[in-house]
């Protein structure tokens, strides 16, 4: 769903996930709706102008009439068209076309800042927008049975909007269609309709473990499931089938099926994101290079059928291609049983890996870190509460940059989800609302110090985007109450929580007796806050930031100012908090609760970026350090990014690490430049908060 309004000469456009791309021009002028064009688009509108001013963003421009595609080089050198009709691809943070006929020139800003169109004359503009982030159509009901659940998930990929290697692309895949428990198995009537079996088969063991591992895979595969029952011979495998090419590929029993499915699903998808820029929405990525050395035709596998694009890639040996696999963003651990089988939408859209839960026990060094009681947030022993002690356990972690637990037990180095998290989510997205909301909640005037930070961050984000900012101290029960109940998109609660709730001035308030909690994400910066967390997420909220026992004050502030900078430039929950505990000793007493991939607002950059930097031994010629751009997102998997350093020329597949010497001078005009959190030195800054640091 995409909504657009103008305000003061500029069209702001949002979409149901309150993403927002505002697009000025000088004598920009607004027509209303607009035809369709040759791309796929939710809502377009017609413009007259001689400027448009995207934000920063990848643009190239296809030629209609000469059947070619001209990209604006990422070094910014300006791109100037001859005279003809274009489609230009703008890749904002809502996917942008521009249809038009003439003359025109892109180009970027000095800063980086800004993509800019200019045309010699006001000139009529079609503007196609398309969200990244859809709500689901339709919902399947399902009986507790592995071959209806089976049949199901092959209707899930109808949600695709191609069975190319464009699938890869975030906006091509719409999210599945929801899963609910019934008596029998039906499917409506328009999901049947849009679903397109790519004619690859998946038989499966007709049991819960083996259709949630291969559950990511038959997704994007678009592949048809259907289960065999179990035998007593010996373990059950699973069995891909490309009928049209006589091929049949045995893939392990469980537990190795998982990761046979890992391996499978990471080599597909890597090779379609490097076939589909023979496509019309190509761009020049760094790791396209390994067609040739794998003498693999681009152009022939774009336009091959499903089944002979894939039955290609399995003739590729795992070896060749493993240590140039980008990481993978996701991996989720799920309880293999019925209940658990109306996540599976949620999962699946954003292509997580599917893991069975597995843990030990703590010991040794990781106990040690929640043994130290001196000096903790909460004051001396003698006015401080109980706080609620959490039983935490070891998960056996596989591939994954980052880890999701929809299983019993508490984890430590994963966001701990529900079920009730990710339909809290689509509640959020059919919410209506103008801006950000944001609540600070200070209830300990000794800890002002993050309070402070908090609120001066917030406020300065406010004037780059549509944000509100209101600031509380010292609520009692019932105002605290209250702030959870009303429609805020995040609150931050500074100060105590012990074993019956959050202390407030006249007693504690336990989330539990919320009737609904309308905030949708939140940060509680108490000592063992968990539990209290997971009333929220259980009451009607998305994700939130929490702790297992407690804290030492000034680390709580290190953690509270570092992970409200990172949110709000538009890092997903659980990536936040990462970051920002990375800053402390006792980082793994923070923890997430509910969906951790939920983001509240949007960056600078589509996909957040985070740059490693390494002081090099001194060069002649001065200083020189080693810059690593480290980009992935477990929002828009496929996606790319430029890393804007004055010696490159070519993107890079998000999970992929760049690499680049700079020298001091390139070293500040980066960080300048780059809108990014920085490790440097065994700390975590923003970037152009650590450029002041250095000479230039």
């Amino acid at each position: 769903m995409i909504e657009w309004a103008v305000e003061d000469g500029t069209l702001r456009v949002t979409d149901a996930d309150s993403t927002e791309l505002s697009v000025r021009g000088g004598t920009l002028a607004v027509d209303g709706a607009g035809p369709d064009i040759p791309r796929p688009v939710d809502e377009t509108v017609a413009v007259t102008t001689d400027e448009l001013r995207f934000p920063h963003a990848v643009a190239y421009a296809f030629s209609l009439g000469a059947g070619e595609q001209h990209e604006l080089d990422p070094d910014g050198s300006p791109l100037s068209l001859s005279p003809g009709e274009y489609v230009v691809d703008v890749d904002a943070e809502i996917k942008t076309y521009l249809r038009f006929s003439g003359r025109a020139t892109i180009e970027k800003t000095d800063g980086y800042e800004e993509t800019v169109v200019t045309f010699p004359n006001r000139v009529r503009v079609i503007l196609g927008f398309r969200s990244h982030h859809e709500l689901p159509t339709g919902t399947i009901t399902v009986p507790d049975d592995p071959e209806s659940i089976a049949t199901a998930i092959t209707h899930l990929s109808a949600s695709h909007k191609t069975d190319g290697p464009d699938r890869t692309y975030p906006t091509l895949r719409g999210h599945p269609a929801l899963l609910e428990s019934g008596d029998e198995l039906s499917i409506p009537d328009e999901i049947r309709t849009e679903h397109a079996p790519a004619g690859i088969e998946l038989i499966v063991p007709a049991d819960y473990e083996s259709l949630f591992v291969t559950a990511p895979l038959a997704y994007y595969l678009q592949a048809t499931v259907t289960t065999r029952k179990s035998t007593a011979s010996g373990p059950d495998y699973v069995t891909l089938r490309l009928p049209e090419h006589g091929i049949e590929r045995r893939l392990s029993a469980m537990p190795d099926l998982e990761r046979d499915v890992e391996r499978l699903l990471r080599k597909v998808f890597f090779f379609d994101c490097l076939v589909r820029n023979a496509g019309p929405y190509s761009t020049e990525l760094a790791e396209r290079r390994l067609l040739e050395v794998l003498d693999l035709d681009a152009e022939d596998l774009y336009e091959a059928s499903p089944q002979r694009r894939l039955a290609t890639y399995l003739e590729i040996s795992d070896a060749a291609i493993e240590h140039r696999l980008p990481d993978w963003h996701l991996a989720t651990y799920v309880s293999p049983d019925y209940g658990s089988v109306d996540a599976l939408p949620f999962l699946l859209d954003r292509m997580s890996l599917l893991y069975m839960p597995r843990t030990s026990e703590l010991e040794g060094k990781e106990l040690v870190e929640r043994s130290l009681e001196d000096f903790y947030r909460g004051g001396s022993r003698s006015n401080a509460g109980r706080v609620a002690s959490v039983d935490i356990v070891k998960p056996e972690l596989r591939n994954g940059r980052v880890h999701g637990w929809l299983a019993d037990g508490v984890p430590i180095d994963v966001f701990k989800t529900t079920r009730e998290a990710y339909r809290n989510r689509l509640d959020f997205l059919e919410r209506s609302r103008d801006a950000t909301s944001i609540c600070v909640v200070l209830n300990d005037p000794d800890m002002a110090g993050e309070h402070d930070d908090v609120a001066t961050i917030y406020r300065q984000r406010s004037e780059e985007l549509s944000m509100d900012v209101t600031v509380e101290e010292s609520l009692t029960t019932a105002e605290l109450a209250r702030v959870f109940e009303r429609e805020y998109d995040f609150v931050h609660y500074i100060g105590h929580c012990e074993t019956d709730g959050l202390r407030c001035p006249d007693g504690n308030l336990s989330t539990s007796t919320l009737e609904r909690c309308n905030a949708q994400t939140f940060f509680l910066n108490a000592c063992g806050s968990y539990y209290e967390g997971m009333g929220l997420i259980e009451n009607g909220s998305v994700a939130g930031a929490v702790t297992f026992s407690k804290v030492l004050n000034d680390h709580a502030v290190k953690v509270g100012s570092t992970f409200a900078k990172l949110l709000v430039h538009g890092f997903s929950i659980e990536r936040a908090l990462d970051l920002a505990r990375r800053r402390i000793m006792m980082g793994k007493d923070y923890a997430v609760v509910g969906d951790g991939t939920h983001s509240l607002t949007q960056g600078e950059h589509r996909v957040p970026i985070t740059i490693t930097l390494e002081e090099l031994e001194d060069e002649p010629t001065g200083a020189e350090y080693l810059a690593t751009f480290d980009c992935y997102s477990t929002r828009v998997t496929g996606s790319y990014y430029f890393p804007h350093v004055e010696a490159n020329d070519v993107a890079y597949l998000c999970g992929s690490q760049s690499n680049f010497t700079v020298t001091e001078s390139e070293l500040v005009t980066v960080l300048e430049e780059t809108e990014a959190s920085v490790i440097y030195d065994g700390d975590v800054y923003w970037s152009t908060t650590l450029a002041s640091q250095f000479d230039g």
